[in-house]
C-alpha cells in the first residue's frame, strides 16, 4: 500500500513537473511572437529609411510622410506636445527653416518591437551632422499599420547634450 501511493505520489509530481514545463513553453512561445516578424519589421525599418532619405534631401514633406496625417498624430519634445499633422509640420518647418538647420540625419540603435498585428514601438538614436554643431537624441515611436502601411501615431524625441 505504502509502495503504491508512493509510486501515484511520482506520477502526480511528474505530471505536474511536466504540466508546469509545457505552461513555461507556452509562455516562451507567446514571448517570442510578440518579437518583431521580420515582414512587418522591415516595413517599418523602410519606412524610417525613407523618411532618413527625405530628410537628407532638404524634404520635411516627404519626411513626415512616415507619419499619420491626422488631427490626433502627437508629438512630445523638449518643446512640450505637438497635437496634429499640420502642427508638427509647422514645428519642424520652423525648427529647420533651411538646408543647413537640417543638416544630415542618421538614426541608430533601432529596436523594432511589434505589439501587436498593427501595433508597434520603436526605440532609437537620431544624430543631425551640421557645420553649425551636431545634434542628437533619442526617440521612441508609436507606429500603426493603417491600408497605405505603417505610420508613426505618436513620437516622444529627447535631446541629447553633444560633447565636442
Amino acid at each position: 500500500m505504502r509502495r503504491a501511493t508512493r509510486s501515484i505520489l511520482a506520477l502526480a509530481a511528474i505530471g505536474c513537473a511536466l504540466g508546469v514545463a509545457e505552461t513555461y513553453g507556452r509562455i516562451a512561445q507567446a514571448g517570442n511572437r510578440s518579437a518583431a516578424p521580420d515582414e512587418q519589421s522591415e516595413a517599418i525599418r523602410a519606412v524610417l529609411t525613407t523618411q532618413q532619405a527625405a530628410w537628407n534631401r532638404g524634404d520635411i514633406p516627404a519626411f513626415l510622410e512616415g507619419y499619420w496625417n491626422s488631427p490626433e498624430l502627437t508629438f512630445s519634445g523638449g518643446d512640450g506636445i505637438v497635437r496634429g499633422y499640420a502642427g508638427l509640420l509647422q514645428r519642424y518647418r520652423k525648427s529647420y527653416p533651411d538646408r543647413a538647420a537640417m543638416g544630415e540625419l542618421d538614426f541608430s540603435g533601432l529596436e523594432i518591437r511589434i505589439l501587436a498585428r498593427d501595433a508597434a514601438l520603436v526605440l532609437g538614436h537620431w544624430h543631425l551632422k551640421r557645420a553649425a554643431g551636431d545634434a542628437g537624441g533619442v526617440f521612441t515611436l508609436v507606429f500603426r499599420r493603417f491600408p497605405a502601411g505603417w505610420r508613426i501615431i505618436h513620437d516622444h524625441t529627447s535631446a541629447q547634450r553633444q560633447t565636442p
